[in-house]
């Protein structure tokens, strides 16, 4: 499969500036194999390649390979391969000649290295790939330790770069590697949590999961507080200082670093919770909480949507969003237009078309006498917001596809074109990728829609979920200023809440009509939050360990409804379900048996 034309270009468009950064770092590597018959390659996530430096000896047989711009090495076309394998093991790895699926390719001997993103997503591959029969096993090995450290100097490179406007704390148990490559690297905020940390930084850390220290305020990671992160990092970013670990005390060395802007800007906004903005951003920021991970996820959408790059967003059902897509309106250059709102899982597959595409007067049988503008039309100049994209039939994602290219729409019984100027955000529960893959969803109308993807936390992994309990109050008791006792908001923090923002809304929904005097207490409260005691059971594993507990019957009841609602919601898929309750599969599977709950 090759890639090329606008399909190659966007996406080159979508990894520029890490490719701009890779191609010094490429160069770099090919001089040090030269004499070799190397092809140094560049590939994205899907294993498409999108820049390389070759001997320009071996330019024929580099293209017989397969090793040009466009050509896709995915596992699923070309078997086990360098570049291919790599993106899908996402690690380190080597394949000599014989070791490749497709005989085309058992001349080559490939060493190819993961390129991650600050959150631990795979960003793209880098690989060095020769037809050189005197390439040994041996020789390979030296190879590809040299490919590994430029991906690794890729990846640093690339992370300072996109957090050049945070404080950086550089740190590592050896003084001497402190300031090289494979330091530790953590991204802080102005508000003095942390927004993102490399894989050196897990390592020395000890955590295998990001989750554990983004968003945590720094003091809670060192034994340190930010005020003395921001004033080394001023007054003394070249002297290495000791600090120790929160967790184990463990001594680390360390350099900060300020962030790269106008000395006059001062402490400009960085993902911060108490940053000062104006107008419609302001109010954006406001209405998507003050927990990090959402205002980076904000911050970011706002930059792209001056632009109209599309936004794809990511998370489970009752995330909010929609909430978030219409934050993202509101901060926009175009707050004043439309917002316009498609659910593509709500409206009858047989209406989708009438209600996206305008038609015109006399198009079909009981067609409106005056014809009427579609949402897209109706949402021109302002946004759209695409609701579970994944239900889309696969008809009008090729129609849907034609109108973002074209930035017009045909009405239905019409020849002519009406121009568009949309702003594109869409929504999605499930993993579109994997959709692609198994030909549900067409893969060139997923890269249009994903100029970002922006993955939203559920409600149990945020930090501001007292300020959300608030501010939804607020909303949905109006007038009547309903307030909630300390015990009952103790009851809701500690709650995991399978259901996210959407389940708490309806929970305090409810409760602030059950009250009697203005103020939610836990008697207000449903049942299953009120036995969840620390947390329902399918999050606290100590909850119901013990035979004698008092409730037992009461939180096993609700815990067999919750399996029960996620299985649902989530279509008996396990791997989802499991996702969406922060459990593992294995945990999902034991709390099946013990309910006697069967997977479809």
């Amino acid at each position: 499969m090759v890639h090329d034309g606008s399909g190659l270009r966007e996406r080159r468009q979508r990894l520029e500036q890490v490719l701009r950064i890779a191609k010094v770092e490429m160069e770099n590597l090919y001089e040090q194999i030269a004499g070799g018959g190397y092809a140094v390659v560049f590939a994205d996530a899907e294993a498409t390649v999108l820049h390389s430096v070759q001997d320009p000896a071996l330019l024929r047989e580099f293209r017989e390979t397969g090793l040009f711009c466009g050509a896709s090495w995915a596992e699923r076309y070309q078997g086990t391969n360098g570049i291919g394998t790599c993106a899908v093991e996402r690690s380190a790895l080597g394949v000599h000649r014989g070791e490749h699926y497709l005989i085309r390719h058992l001349p080559l001997s490939c060493s190819g290295a993961p390129i991650l993103d600050p959150h631990g997503q795979l960003l793209a591959v880098l690989d060095a790939s020769t037809p050189d029969t005197r390439d040994t096993k041996l020789v390979q090995r030296h190879t590809s330790a040299l490919v590994g450290m430029s991906a690794a100097q890729i990846a640093r490179s690339y992370f300072l770069e996109r957090y050049r406007h945070a404080w950086i704390l550089r740190f590592h148990s050896r003084p001497e590697f402190a300031g090289l490559l494979h330091e530790a690297l953590m991204a802080i905020g102005d508000d003095g949590r942390v927004l993102a940390v490399n894989e050196a930084a897990l390592e020395q850390l000890g955590k295998g999961d990001r989750s554990l220290l983004v968003g945590r305020d720094i003091s809670q990671v060192m034994q340190l507080d930010f005020d003395t992160v921001e004033q080394r990092a001023r007054n003394d970013a070249s002297t290495l200082w000791s600090i120790r670990c929160a967790c184990h005390g463990r001594r680390f060395f360390a350099l900060a670093q300020p962030p790269r802007r106008d000395a006059a800007a001062g402490r400009a906004h960085v993902a911060s919770a108490d940053s000062a903005d104006s107008g419609e951003a302001a109010y954006a920021r406001e209405h998507v909480g003050s927990d990090p991970r959402m205002r980076h996820n904000l911050d970011n959408a706002l930059k792209l949507a001056a632009h109209r790059v599309s936004i794809l967003l990511c998370g489970a059902t009752g995330t909010g969003k929609e909430e978030f897509a219409k934050a993202v309106h509101r901060g926009s250059p175009w707050a004043a237009r439309p917002f316009v709102a498609v659910n593509c899982a709500a409206i009858p597959e047989a209406l989708i078309e009438s209600e996206l595409f305008d038609y015109a007067r006399g198009a079909f049988t009981d067609a409106a006498r005056e014809g009427r503008h579609g949402k897209l039309l109706q949402a021109s100049g302002g946004t759209l917001f695409l609701d579970e994209i994944g239900d889309m039939p696969l008809p009008l994602q090729t129609r849907l596809l034609r109108v973002l290219e074209e930035q017009s729409v045909t009405p239905l019984g019409s020849d002519r074109a009406m121009p568009l100027e949309l702003h594109v955000v869409s929504a999605s529960h499930r993993d579109l990728m994997q959709m692609v893959a198994a030909g549900e969803f067409r893969e060139d109308l997923y890269y249009r829609l994903n100029g970002v993807v922006l993955h939203l936390p559920p409600l149990r992994e945020r930090s501001d979920k007292a300020e959300l309990i608030r501010t939804l109050l607020r909303e949905e008791s109006g007038e009547h200023h309903v307030r909630i006792s300390e015990d009952a908001l103790h009851k809701l923090l500690s709650y995991a809440w399978p259901g996210n923002l959407r389940q708490l809304r309806n929970v305090l929904r409810t409760a602030a009509v059950l009250c009697a005097d203005g103020m939610i207490r836990i008697s207000n409260l449903p049942q299953e939050i009120v036995d969840a005691d620390n947390g329902p059971c399918l999050v606290n594993r100590d909850a119901i360990a013990a035979d004698d507990m008092p409730g037992r019957v009461a939180l096993d009841s609700a815990e067999r409804s919750v399996l029960q609602q996620q299985l649902e919601r989530h279509r008996w898929n396990v791997s989802r379900t499991a996702d969406a309750l922060g459990i593992s599969r294995n945990t999902l599977y034991r709390k099946l048996r013990k309910h006697g709950l069967a997977t479809a």
